[in-house]
């Protein structure tokens, strides 16, 4: 109002600008405040009831003591069985005194002070190792009382009942009787279906299977094998779990048929065999429990020899072999080695001059040849072998060798002569009188054997 109080100031209209006013920059924004961390719940504390602690602790400590009492007990006894065997007096068995048990009252402190074991290493501790301590019973471990061993009085060899007589035949009970390939003689002692049961002084019998009972086919074992009978057999096997060994009749004939027919062999014996059997390659025989083979080739008819079945020929050994079981025999040798039986040493034999060689010349005498060498025909120099003898003349000499296994003959012409040479010169002359001169010369011959013994 005009005239009244303090003039109110003019407010700038809304279109009006203040002239002398600056603009204001905007203030800047400060960072928000940090927000506060989250409250931290206590932490929860397992409550535990010390009562029932306690109570579990006082079982447990009971269990101990019976088990503790228990086993005093027992070594109580032990050691009074030990000391009846000394002859002491028995004693009491001593309780083991218990520990004191933890009073329901105590605190936490009480249990778990530590001020008595101060300045304590960990070896006071643990204590001395005493491996004789029992072991934990009902979660405690306690100590069993040990009984002294009783005291052995030492004894001398001396002290002992010692028979050496006695230790060598128990030695020669239990002898080893048994071993394979060992001939062995034992007694009949029983029988079954498949064969036969032989004491042959081990601790068990052998048995020999029905195969091996012999060589053939044997149809009553009982009548060839009565009870008490000795035989003798080949240990084919060794003892088994219970003692027992095979044993073979058969394998003991077999070995000892091989062992006469080498023998044979070497002496270049001529046998007289039963044909049995052919095949396409030849006829095959029976020798000494063996079965021969004779080849078509080595036969005398062998373009027929499914004829010879059931005739007896005469034959020698070609091959024997043991180890492959080959027993091969021939007839044509048979008859070489059938005049070989007729021939020994010293002998005087003619034959006719078939071959002549750088070495010697080859004599027929009726089937089969002799060498007479060109260092014994003549004891004088001869420049040839023909000087002395050609092909187709008819020779006298002596056999001084014999050799039946490969079939050879050694001849000789030079110890007819009355002086060296004579056969160069005179040689009908000392043909004529070679039976003479022979029995001389198998006088030298003799001596000269004597003189060599």
């Amino acid at each position: 109002m005009a005239g009244s109080g303090t003039p109110q100031p003019s407010q700038p209209s809304a279109n009006q600008q203040p002239t002398s006013a600056r603009p204001v920059p905007p203030s800047p924004q400060r960072p928000a405040a940090a927000a506060p961390p989250p409250v931290r719940k206590p932490p929860q504390v397992l409550q535990i009831n010390k009562k029932e602690e306690q109570l579990r602790l006082e079982r447990e400590a009971a269990e101990a003591r019976t088990a503790a009492e228990a086993a005093v007990q027992r070594a109580a006894e032990l050691e009074n069985a030990a000391r009846a065997a000394r002859g002491e007096a028995a004693v009491a068995p001593q309780r083991p005194q218990a520990s004191p048990a933890t009073s329901p009252s105590s605190t936490d402190d009480e249990l778990f002070d530590m001020s008595g074991f101060e300045g304590l290493s960990m070896a006071d501790l643990l204590g001395p190792d005493d491996r004789s301590k029992g072991r934990r019973a009902g979660g405690s471990r306690m100590a069993t009382p040990q009984a002294k061993p009783a005291a052995v009085p030492s004894r001398s060899v001396d002290d002992f009942d010692f028979d050496e007589e006695a230790f060598l035949a128990a030695l020669d009970e239990q002898d080893f009787v048994g071993t394979t390939g060992e001939v062995v003689t034992g007694t009949v002692i029983g029988m079954e279906s498949d064969g036969v049961y032989v004491d042959i002084g081990g601790k068990a019998p052998g048995f020999m299977p029905k195969k091996e009972c012999g060589l053939g086919v044997i149809t009553n074992l009982k009548e060839r094998f009565p009870k008490g009978l000795s035989v003798e057999v080949l240990v084919t096997r060794e003892q088994n779990a219970d003692g027992m060994v095979t044993i073979s009749a058969r394998a003991l004939a077999l070995r000892q048929s091989w062992e006469k027919v080498r023998a044979l062999e070497k002496e270049g014996k001529v046998l007289q065999v039963k044909v049995n059997g052919f095949n396409r390659g030849g006829i095959t025989c029976d020798v000494e429990g063996l079965r021969g083979f004779v080849p078509r080739s080595q036969l005398q008819d062998g373009e027929n020899h499914e004829a010879l079945v059931g005739k007896t020929l005469g034959v020698a050994f070609l091959e024997v072999n043991p180890d492959t079981r080959k027993l091969v025999l021939s007839e044509k040798k048979a008859a070489t080695a059938a005049l070989f039986q007729n021939l020994e040493v010293g002998q005087l034999v003619e034959g006719q001059v078939v071959a002549i060689k750088p070495y010697g010349l080859f004599v027929d005498l009726g089937g089969i040849s002799g060498l007479l060498h060109h260092s014994v025909i003549t004891g004088g120099q001869m420049r040839d072998l023909r000087e002395v003898f050609g092909q187709g003349d008819r020779v006298k000499a002596l056999i001084t060798d014999l050799d039946p296994g490969r079939g050879r003959i050694a001849l000789n012409t030079a110890l007819l002569e009355g002086q060296p040479g004579e056969l160069l010169i005179e040689r009908d002359k000392v043909m004529a009188e070679a039976v003479d001169r022979a029995n001389r010369a198998r006088n030298v011959l003799r001596q000269q054997e004597q003189t060599a013994g």
